[in-house]
């Protein structure tokens, strides 16, 4: 039987918290640096608090450790490391291999060791090498297909496989993308990503000729899995994984809840093969709606293989759910044909004749006539509306909506100079209090008020969930401060213990980070043909990260492109350079891909992106790897 696992976001301890409550069974955080998104730090303090809410049930807290990390920041990354270790998180995600020799070697257990997608996993030659080194999981690429999952999880089936199902869509492969570096000095594998891909791009061929004109065409639409779950398990992946460390509570709170419960229902339905990794029942007190969440339309991306539709060219900004069509505007107001109801402060919007996103709050609803605090100058009959803000469904995301417990049952019996109190359950040492008094039989039954009283778990982290009485226990009257004593000293007991069905923190790596790899690729480890041109897509940034590579067989380690081009000089380069590379083929959605049944071209190649302020990016098809590469600098 395999556990599932449903991990979520945590830009800080209050989002952490929120999402074990709605059912993540592990959460991923950043610390104060090295995280890859660099505005979602965390103090250590802070994930230290997370590590003792998520372990009562189970649950695991990742810490992102997975930016390229420079040479004068090796020490402060050694001090980082040595400080999750002693507070034992369950697993680091790791993109520099540095990280490898800086782990405490004096401080045991270390945390698990996970490949961040950075490291750029498409492979299972790649997984493979990634397991052989320690690695106990591996986040794929987002972009791979069901067939590709399988044939990894057939190769390499000892590796865990974490994969992405919900949230945004980088348009590059992860790890190997520095569009953002090249032309703001702010590189994505430091976390700083400045977002190239949702700018707009005029597309022009080789003889300047214009074919799109001012569109977002590298802006994806946002990822959605909810309805594959169970195929992906079948598959291999036995952590779903939810993008978003730097959404809002509200976002953590609704799209927790919805896979949740998904999973919930797989897991009825093949008990015989699956369950849950982390305990506890959850109780929601509102119903979850993934249309109601920021997203900017859904896509199950290459999930099954090449699809239409994957991007947003209109605009990179969030759409939310469809609503309806304007029916009749009049004078400060108009009507909508559909059958949503609207609430004052809703945010819709639309997509105007310039294909441009235009945002509107609601200031009056009456029924399905809506008064705009100020009408929008391009509204026209017939437009689709979408509501990016739902203002009674936030309002009721900021209240109460679950309570997680973890069901116990509780036996008390009679014994010989009084009586004891017993509990069970899943994920608990059996465990036992005695309390020695003097036995008075009852003037009146007692089983209702033993029963109410025992289950009076408050705050604690359980519920019970059977209550039995042995010997006759109700037959005698047991104060109740006697009961509740018995309950304390038991709910005590059980938290003195480490869950027993969860290992936390996670079991040593496998091998050891300094033993020698499953296999060598003849010396050259190009997981991909563009890693033997464009050598600085190891990302290599430090010393440590290069000897790594050269005692793996790297004869040709070269820097990283963040230390290699300079702060400003990438924009100076007049070589090519590897910017992006796609699976997002341009000349595919388009319509124009002959090998797959589309127009033939009337361009001339190659054809180009061009940014507002002229500069160019030559875009080259790669039809033998069913990839589109962008290239910078000529």
């Amino acid at each position: 039987m395999r556990k599932l696992e449903l991990l979520a976001p945590a830009k800080n301890l209050e989002c952490g918290k929120a999402a074990i409550d709605h059912g993540a069974d592990a959460v991923y955080i950043g610390a104060a640096k090295f995280g890859a998104r660099a505005s979602a730090g965390n103090s250590l303090d802070d994930i230290r608090e997370l590590c003792l809410y998520a372990h009562q049930f189970g649950a695991k807290v990742y810490v992102t450790v997975n930016t390229i990390v420079y040479q004068d920041e090796l020490e402060d990354t050694r001090a980082l490391l040595r400080a999750l270790t002693e507070m034992r998180v369950d697993a680091l995600l790791v993109q520099d291999m540095a990280v490898l020799d800086l782990l405490p070697k004096d401080v045991k257990p270390l945390p698990a060791l996970h490949a961040s997608t950075q490291t750029d996993n498409r492979t299972a030659e790649k997984v493979a090498w990634l397991h052989g080194l320690g690695f106990e999981r591996v986040v794929l690429a987002r972009e791979l297909s069901l067939a590709e999952i399988k044939t990894i999880h057939q190769t390499v089936p000892d590796v865990q496989l974490e994969g992405f199902v919900h949230g945004a869509l980088c348009v590059s492969y992860s790890g190997v993308c520095y569009a953002s570096q090249y032309c703001f000095q702010r590189s994505a594998n430091r976390g700083a990503c400045a977002q190239f891909c949702r700018m707009k791009f005029d597309l022009i061929d080789a003889q300047g000729r214009e074919i799109e004109h001012q569109r977002h065409l590298l802006s994806l639409k946002d990822l959605c899995q909810i309805d594959h779950l169970e195929e992906m398990a079948d598959a291999g992946i036995c952590s779903f994984k939810i993008e978003g460390r730097l959404k809002d509570v509200e976002y953590v709170k609704n799209v927790v809840s919805a896979y949740s419960k998904r999973l919930n229902r797989i897991i009825e339905k093949r008990g015989d093969d699956y369950r849950r990794a982390s305990l506890g029942q959850v109780t929601y007190y509102f119903e979850p709606d993934l249309k109601k969440t920021f997203n900017r339309g859904y896509t199950d991306y290459f999930l099954h293989h090449r699809q239409p539709y994957i991007y947003s060219p209109d605009t990179p900004k969030a759409l939310g759910e469809y609503v309806g069509k304007v029916k009749e505007i009049r004078r400060g107001s108009f009507n909508v044909a559909g059958t949503a109801s609207f609430a004052n402060g809703d945010g819709l919007c639309f997509i105007n004749d310039e294909h441009e996103l235009e945002g509107f709050r609601i200031n009056r609803a009456e029924g399905n006539r809506l008064f705009p605090l100020r009408m929008p100058d391009n509204l026209r009959p017939g437009a689709a509306l979408y509501r990016n803000r739902d203002e009674a469904f936030s309002k009721l995301l900021k209240g109460k909506t679950a309570e997680r417990k973890i069901p116990i049952t509780l036996t008390l019996s009679v014994t010989e100079n009084g009586f004891a109190l017993s509990a069970t359950g899943q994920g608990i040492k059996p465990t036992c209090q005695v309390l020695e008094m003097n036995k008075q039989k009852a003037m009146k039954p007692q089983r209702d008020n033993i029963l109410r009283q025992l289950g009076k778990l408050g705050d604690t982290p359980y519920m019970a969930d059977v209550i039995e009485l042995e010997g006759q226990a109700d037959a005698y009257f047991i104060p109740l401060s006697a009961l509740a004593t018995l309950r304390r000293e038991v709910v005590q007991a059980i938290e003195l213990e480490r869950p027993a069905d969860v290992e936390t923190p996670s079991a040593q790596p496998s091998v050891s980070p300094t033993a020698q790899p499953a296999h060598k690729l003849s010396g050259t480890l190009a997981w991909q043909p563009e890693y033997r041109k464009f050598t600085y897509l190891y990302n290599i940034a430090n010393t440590l990260s290069k000897s790594f590579y050269q005692r793996e067989g790297l004869s040709n380690a070269a820097d990283a492109y963040e230390v290699s081009q300079g702060a400003d000089e990438g924009s100076k380069r007049n070589d090519s350079v590897l910017v992006m590379q796609c699976r997002h083929c341009l000349r595919y959605s388009l319509g124009y891909c002959v090998k797959r049944g589309g127009k033939q071209p009337t361009w001339k190649e190659p054809l180009y992106l061009r940014l507002g302020d002229g500069r160019r990016f030559r875009l080259e098809f790669k039809c033998d790897e069913c990839q589109m590469n962008i290239y910078a600098g000529e």
